[in-house]
């Protein structure tokens, strides 16, 4: 993790060993407990309502993956005018020649203008922002960014880049996000970083205790705009923005447009702002849908047990909607000997942490999740989604599948339904 609780880049600070977050042990107690608090993404515990989508939407043939021609980029890395050292970490990285979104981007954010960016997950957004922000820094230490993500495991995947394009640069940061050690993060942000990466929830809490203190940042990067307005964040987003300077450089990236987005985009970019969209198909053609039907929860277990003895569910994604039945269904399966791990909304975020990274490693393959995980988690290689509980809305059904079906290999969604009849 880039804001590290072990050690921090060479020449800069990271939280350092100062950032201790909260023990291990489960987040929830099997069965129920745990928070009680707003539902922002996590998965709720009381009873959803029944869905409405269509049962034939989850059923589609994968598209031939189409050969496309080479993109021709207008730069390389190494023709880019910016900070040695941060050149050097950009090609130790194995960047020679940037993504589409990165050619199309850094150079108007190096020329200071304010940017709107429609891109996939997993495209490069990332390094587009961090690149030239960390080059602006670097010939201005006084400067300020502040970078606002929906989740969690968004804002610690961003910290992780920012902590290897960083390296032997003297630049520090804070990630103030929730289920985290609130105290760290207030001793983070009292040695003045030059980056805060975080959640709303969390950032507003810091604001309002004073802790927090806006009226410095030059550079506010919003990532995953559409998923903070599903989860509603709508009202803290604008509260923070209120406390913004009017002279800064405003970059928000989205992967779908819709008309409540346009409120922000009206309320934080400048009228000359750059628009850029490389969005690439959708990854949805790239995965193979089905449905397996089930009568009673018994039989869904029964079945997705099946399903995992076989060798070519090899790392597999499984959706439940409600943070208990994650927890049963954990219990449940490490009992069949199954290596799984799970994430959540009440799991403390080392809990979290350390069931993405373990998943990420292969030491688990099968990872249980809510719809937190939907977007942002950038984990390769997932080859089967099963959405052992249909979800709210078509549009979470796309997020959820859209995490197999990469870098051109095919993937496979399975929707457990009701038996008809």
């Amino acid at each position: 993790m880039a804001f590290r609780n072990n050690y921090a880049p060479r020449g800069g600070s990271y939280g350092g060993s100062n950032t201790s977050f909260q023990g291990s042990g489960r987040g929830s107690s099997y069965g129920g407990g745990g928070n009680r608090g707003p539902n922002r993404g996590g998965g709720g515990r009381g009873r959803r309502p029944e869905s409405t989508i269509d049962e034939r939407k989850f059923v589609s043939r994968a598209k031939p993956i189409a050969e496309t021609a080479p993109y021709k980029h207008s730069f390389e890395f190494n023709d880019l005018a910016i900070n040695e050292i941060l050149k050097k970490n950009i090609l130790s990285k194995g960047f020679a020649t940037p993504m589409p979104i990165q050619d199309q981007t850094i150079p108007h954010i190096l020329a200071g203008k304010d940017m709107l960016g429609i891109a996939n997950t997993g495209t490069g957004k990332t390094a587009a922002f961090l690149i030239p922000i960390i080059d602006k820094i670097s010939k201005n230490p006084a400067e300020k960014c502040l970078i606002i993500t929906p989740t969690r495991e968004l804002a610690e995947q961003i910290a992780d880049e920012l902590y290897l394009l960083t390296w032997d640069l003297r630049m520090s940061g804070a990630m103030c996000i929730g289920g985290a050690s609130m105290s760290s993060q207030i001793s983070q942000l009292r040695r003045n970083p030059q980056f805060v990466v975080g959640t709303p929830g969390r950032l507003k809490d810091l604001l309002d205790r004073k802790i927090l203190n806006l009226s410095n940042i030059g550079t506010i990067v919003l990532d995953e705009v559409d998923r903070m307005l599903d989860m509603g964040f709508i009202n803290d987003i604008k509260y923070l923005i209120g406390y913004l300077p009017k002279e800064r450089q405003s970059l928000f990236f989205s992967a779908t447009m819709d008309p409540r987005i346009e409120s922000i985009i009206n309320m934080i970019l400048k009228r000359d702002h750059v628009k850029v969209s490389v969005k690439t198909g959708e990854t949805a053609q790239h995965v193979d849908q089905d449905v397996i039907r089930v009568g009673s929860r018994e039989e869904k277990i029964d079945k997705l047990a099946e399903l995992l003895k076989r060798d070519e569910f090899e790392k597999v994604l499984v959706f439940v909607n409600m943070k208990w039945h994650v927890d049963k269904l954990e219990k449940i399966l490490k009992d069949m000997s199954f290596k799984v791990e799970s994430i959540h909304g009440d799991k403390r975020q080392t809990q979290r942490s350390r069931a993405i990274e373990n998943f990420k490693a292969g030491k688990a393959n099968i990872l249980l999740a809510t719809d937190v995980a939907a977007r942002g988690l950038d984990i390769s290689n997932i080859t089967h989604v099963i959405n052992f509980d249909i979800p709210n809305s078509f549009e979470d059904y796309i997020h959820r599948i859209g995490r197999t079906g990469r870098a051109n290999k095919t993937g496979i969604a399975l929707t457990f339904v009701p038996n008809r009849g």
